[in-house]
């Protein structure tokens, strides 16, 4: 039900009536229904409906890094908004999947701080940051100052 257009239709239409950011999400799961060309379709579906990003949502951990990176890449060719993932930790892959995202030009991953992380959370913004440092895809963010908030001491 979450990845029925149908339902989108009511909220997206709210939405750009008051001028807001419509973030169509996908609902990331492996079915022989959920396939590339169900993911691309649904996407180009949020597009039509009017919705400025699309998110894929890996609400379980169940993103394989390198279907990600096939994924983004084939997103990126099939509809001009913006791309956006969230990935939780319950399966170890999602530091591996943001980094094949960040590879394949995603536009932007959810993250949180090392204290918030793991498990049922998002991969921590500290690990991503060293990781993409140095990198064409590097944050720019300054880690002593991530791990300033994550210490409490601002």
């Amino acid at each position: 039900a979450m990845n029925d257009l149908r339902n989108f239709e009511t909220a997206v239409k709210a939405t750009l009536k008051v001028g807001k950011h419509a973030q169509g999400t996908m609902s990331y799961t492996v079915s022989p229904v959920h396939n590339m060309q169900y993911w691309l379709d649904m996407a180009k579906g949020l597009e039509d409906l009017g919705c400025h990003s699309v998110c894929i949502k890996d609400m379980a951990g169940l993103l394989n890094p390198y279907v990600c990176f096939d994924l983004v890449t084939r997103l990126k060719e099939t509809v001009s908004v913006p791309i956006a993932m969230q990935s939780h930790a319950t399966t170890g892959m999602s530091t591996t999947t943001n980094i094949k995202a960040a590879e394949a030009g995603i536009d932007n991953i959810d993250l949180a701080v090392s204290s918030m992380s793991g498990t049922y959370g998002h991969t921590a913004t500290e690990t991503m940051v060293a990781s993409l440092e140095g990198t064409d895809r590097d944050t720019g963010l300054d880690i002593r100052l991530i791990e300033e908030i994550v210490s409490g001491e601002y």
